[in-house]
């Protein structure tokens, strides 16, 4: 168990990109009218893949007007 504390300063600040990219993407999801593609699809992607899906919507997922 002593082994796993070392590791929490270098997981921590990951989670908590992980937190608000997903949060903002959420957000940004909801708020949105259009995206390229269906947004329940965008919702999993955003949910299920974990750094990565966020970043996906933000870059392919939105619709530029």
């Amino acid at each position: 168990m002593d082994s796993l504390a070392g590791y929490i300063p270098i997981i921590a600040p990951i989670l908590v990109i992980q937190l608000i990219l997903l949060i903002v993407a959420i957000i940004d999801l909801v708020k949105i009218e259009k995206t390229n593609g269906p947004k329940w699809l965008w919702a999993l992607i955003i949910l299920f893949i974990n750094i990565i899906g966020p970043i996906l919507y933000f870059v392919i997922g939105r619709r530029t007007n």
